[in-house]
């Protein structure tokens, strides 16, 4: 059967490469946090679909069970090799990849997803329909002809999708409200559910949550959470256990990754306090590995404020000489002339000359 592009991958060609996200600012997925075992779900939007094709040898996945009638048995490779067809791909893996089960057919996850951006992101450093043939190439090259289809297919919508949300994305805020934060959440959440239901009617059930089931639940966490701090009715200790509550309903794999982020926040702050507080940099090492900071980390810290503490004595000794050439009388040009020969003469290097020039300037600012 001839693999022939899609109509729907023609229509939205042109705008590809002007896609921008809706809400890219306050819904991103923490890919690395990716959970394993996601229950796969089947290409069956399309009547291609549907059609019983004999598949021709593929290159094979070991199959995680021999009982399992949806083992996969056909994946597209990691890697484009050496020469990938953009250079921007040079020295990276495949994020993402297609997948299909023994039976043939299309396996559609978050990798899927992931799969189509990786080449469509190349749109504009190389033309559309190259960065497509690339996709099509490894689809037909690596899977049954039947999960290739639906593969296209998909990728069809997809790109069906992306246009239309685009034509979403171009709305302007009311100018007189812009800044206005209670307008601001009201239009995300306006834009959010707008973009919820795009997708719902670009996609089946199933390929909707696995390509945009946990990017949705963060967004709905992160509105939430804008929510909450914006209640001028709930006291702080309320707010803290409203935002608790809502992160223990995230999918285990992003509160895992949400709750490691606020304990490294956390102890961020601790560290940066433990430094400013200090009155040394010998006192700021100890509070630092009272903290459980690792030695090496210690040893920079305190390296770099020993040495500005070794600037700030000598930049006493410059301004002391400095006052006194001021004081002496000289001419105007002398006198700058000899301040030149002082900066130099306590400032070996010129990056220490340029943090007295500006200390200087601070020290003149009303």
């Amino acid at each position: 059967m001839p693999r022939t592009t899609p109509h729907t991958l023609k229509r939205a060609l042109l705008p590809l490469a002007l896609v921008i996200p809706i809400v890219g600012a306050s819904i991103w997925l923490l890919q690395a946090e990716r959970p394993a075992g996601t229950t796969p779900s089947h290409a069956t939007e399309t009547t291609a679909s549907r059609n019983t094709v004999s598949p021709s040898p593929r290159v094979a996945v070991p199959p995680a069970s021999a009982n399992d009638r949806n083992t996969l048995a056909h994946a597209t490779p990691r890697s484009l090799g050496e020469n990938p067809y953009a250079p921007s791909l040079a020295g990276t893996d495949i994020d993402g990849r297609l997948r299909a089960d023994a039976d043939g057919n299309l396996v559609v996850e978050l990798e899927t997803r992931d799969f189509f951006d990786y080449f469509l992101n190349t749109i504009g450093e190389v033309p559309a329909e190259r960065a497509l043939s690339e996709i099509e190439t490894l689809a037909y090259g690596h899977l049954p002809e039947r999960a290739a289809r639906q593969a296209m297919a998909l990728l069809g919508r997809y790109l069906a999708y992306k246009d239309d949300m685009m034509a979403m994305g171009n709305r302007n805020l009311d100018p007189a409200r812009q800044h206005d934060p209670a307008y601001q959440l009201e239009t995300l959440k306006t834009a959010l559910a707008d973009l919820k239901a795009l997708r719902r009617q670009s996609f089946s059930g199933q390929t909707h949550e696995a390509f945009f089931g946990l990017e949705e639940a963060y967004g709905d966490y992160t509105l939430a959470s804008l929510d909450i701090r914006q209640r001028q009715d709930l006291s702080a200790e309320a707010k803290a256990d409203l935002q608790v509550w809502h992160r223990e309903q995230l999918p285990e794999v992003i509160r895992r990754t949400e709750t490691r982020m606020l304990a490294e926040g956390e102890r961020h702050q601790q560290r940066q306090q433990a430094i400013a507080s200090a009155g040394s940099a010998k006192q700021a090492g100890e509070r630092l590995r009272s903290l459980g900071v690792d030695e090496a980390r210690i040893n920079d810290v305190v390296g770099y404020l020993e040495e500005r503490e070794r600037f700030d004595d000598r930049f006493q000794d410059y301004q002391r000489a400095r006052a006194s050439v001021r004081a002496s009388g000289l001419a105007s040009k002398e006198a700058a002339t000899q301040e030149t020969r002082l900066l130099e003469e306590y400032f070996a290097d010129e990056q220490t000359r340029t943090w007295a020039r500006l200390r200087a300037l601070d020290a003149r600012s009303p």
